[in-house]
């Protein structure tokens, strides 16, 4: 499990009425349509898609969805007005064709593609738009895209221009802009003014919800849902992206997700060849799979880090119960952190807790993320000769047998919190366990569920130590405010301060503030590698390891191209073709 960031950004443009790079002018295009042309090779119509889910989507209402599986199934069938494009990791034209931006980053002007329909026929225009942020925005749905469209605590206003073009005004400066567009689907006022009128939207489009009664500006529409089965997708024919060749997408004729609860059972599946796409595929499944690839119908894809990053973490609440507090002196001793770190033999999590398959980590920012990562952090190897120095100079005294003491004569022992049904996290707790024991430091594990463990870190503060993941939903910084700043609510190592409690908290709250209202990209990136090289020095989270992520396909799925940003396997699913009709019956 992980605590999530949503959300994204980049760099503010002066002005960006320009096509974004990788896409084509479109030429004779068909009457009063402004479709999207696409690069990617060009591919056949026909054939279906067989998708591994672990569960039935909860919802298709992308106003409340909150699971995975509901947000897999329904972008898929809707669509947002400026993209991130998870191979680039950069925004892009979507339903708004071009857009222009004030000097001041305040004011943005947004011209929507020309002839949009939704998948029943009806034609998207400006009020849609404006339809769909006030959805958005309206506290009584407590939609979870409601916090990132508020800037300063106070909304963005989005008004019609005319029914082509609409004007989005901003609060304040924003470096985040771009990127709050990216997963807020727009919506069809037609059907669902009724239901936010009459208090119900909240409800509207659930699973049990006739199919042609949701309607969506994806490449594909709902056509069917058995509980506990399967959700069936059909092309959508009004979809308002073209290849080069002008063949309007999507390729495929439909997309089912497979209910396939474990991974175990998806695994068998794949080798079976019922199902054509594994979207995430563990170490310990990868190994398995990787020995059988090349005598069999599937190819596995291992695409190296992606954006979630495992570490380490002291607590250093006030206050903070009773048994933890004598050890708070050691936690809140940036040398001792720092001697923790030195021990921590990175490379041996990789190749035991993750076969091989991971990236070790002395930064909070993974290579995954190509726009943002600090390049200049110190990569340290381990050192116990390094992490006996440091704690010698911070007092702390090693015994004839070995066992570590502080300046007081307390041996040095605390536990780990780990969460219970993470067989790698519990695998990496084993190795730190044993790599610190070697320093005289006595480790205990405490596996427990993972909501006891949330609720120990952000609620009871009971707790010595925790190792934890995080996953980020975007590349930008501006998603990891809630971490960084001190009064954020995970601030994992001490939530929700009135004030930081140290000189580099403070730094890194006012590098945070100041980054995301910093229009320059330049200096913004500056800003964010200061940060980064203040947290890899005072270690409040001690970086370990980021898992590669590995995927799996059939062979001769054509522009099948996964990236590290979720959607790892079907961003791009309308460009998805089978070379071969091998799925032209399903």
């Amino acid at each position: 499990m992980a605590v999530k960031r949503a959300l994204a950004s980049a760099v503010l443009a002066a002005a960006l009425a320009a096509t974004a790079p990788g896409l084509h002018a479109v030429e004779h295009q068909p009457a009063g349509e402004d479709l999207m042309t696409i690069d990617g090779e060009v591919g056949t119509s026909g054939g279906a898609l067989v998708v591994a889910a672990r569960g039935e989507p909860k919802t298709l209402n992308p106003l409340v969805a909150l699971d995975a599986q509901s947000r897999d199934v329904i972008w898929r069938t809707q669509a947002d007005l400026i993209h991130i494009n998870r191979e680039t990791q950069r925004t892009e034209p979507a339903l708004a064709a071009s857009w222009t931006v004030s000097p001041d980053g305040l004011h943005y002007v947004l011209r929507l593609r020309r002839g949009v329909r939704f998948s029943d026929g009806h034609v998207f225009d400006a009020d849609d738009v404006v339809f769909s942020f006030g959805a958005y925005l309206d506290e009584r749905l407590h939609s979870p895209q409601r916090d990132l469209l508020l800037i300063g605590g106070k909304p963005i206003a989005v008004r019609k221009i005319d029914a082509g073009t609409v004007a989005v005004d901003l609060p304040a400066p924003y470096a985040a802009a771009e990127r709050i567009f990216d997963s807020v689907a727009m919506l069809p006022r037609h059907r669902l003014d009724g239901a936010w009128k009459d208090g119900s939207l909240a409800a509207a489009w659930g699973i049990a919800t006739p199919p042609g009664d949701v309607a969506g500006l994806g490449p594909f529409r709902v056509e069917r849902i058995r509980p506990g089965e399967d959700i069936v997708l059909a092309k959508n024919p009004y979809y308002w992206k073209q290849d080069r060749a002008r063949t309007r997408l999507p390729y495929l004729d439909r997309v089912t997700f497979l209910v396939v609860p474990s991974e175990e059972a998806q695994v068998i599946r794949l080798r079976a060849g019922e199902v054509d796409v594994l979207n995430r595929v563990s170490a310990q499944h990868a190994a398995a799979l990787d020995r059988d690839q090349k005598a069999s119908s599937f190819v596995l894809q291992d695409l190296g880090p992606g954006l979630e990053y495992h570490f380490l973490f002291f607590n250093q609440n006030d206050p903070a119960p009773s048994s933890v507090k004598p050890k708070q002196a050691w936690f809140g001793d940036e040398r001792f952190r720092r001697a923790i770190s030195l021990a921590i033999d990175r490379a041996s999590l990789v190749r035991l807790a993750y076969s091989g398959r991971g990236t070790p980590l002395w930064g909070p920012v993974t290579p995954g993320n190509r726009l943002w990562a600090n390049a200049e952090i110190a990569r340290t190897p381990p050192s116990l000769d390094a992490a006996r120095k440091l704690l010698a100079e911070a007092g702390f005294v090693r015994h004839a047998d070995g066992a570590l003491a502080d300046r007081g004569g307390t041996p040095v022992a605390f536990s780990i919190l780990v969460g219970a049904g993470n067989a790698a996290l519990n695998g990496m707790a084993a190795i730190i366990q044993d790599d610190l024991k070697r320093l005289g430091i006595g480790v205990q594990i405490a596996s427990l569920d993972f909501n006891a463990v949330l609720a120990r870190v952000f609620e009871s503060h009971d707790y010595d130590a925790c190792l934890l993941r995080l996953v980020d939903g975007d590349v930008d910084p501006t998603p990891a405010m809630n971490v960084w700043l001190s009064s954020g609510p995970t601030h994992l190592w001490h939530p929700s301060q009135a004030k930081p409690s140290t000189p580099w908290e403070a730094e890194i709250d006012r590098l945070m503030q100041q980054q995301m209202t910093t229009l320059d990209g330049g200096e913004r990136k500056r800003l964010y590698d200061r940060v980064q090289a203040v947290v890899a020095d005072k270690l409040p989270l001690v970086p370990l390891v980021s898992p590669n992520i590995v995927v799996a396909a059939k062979r001769g799925l054509g522009n099948f191209r996964p990236a590290v940003l979720e959607h790892y396997t079907l961003w791009n699913v309308e460009q998805l073709f089978w070379r071969t009709t091998g799925r032209s019956g399903r």
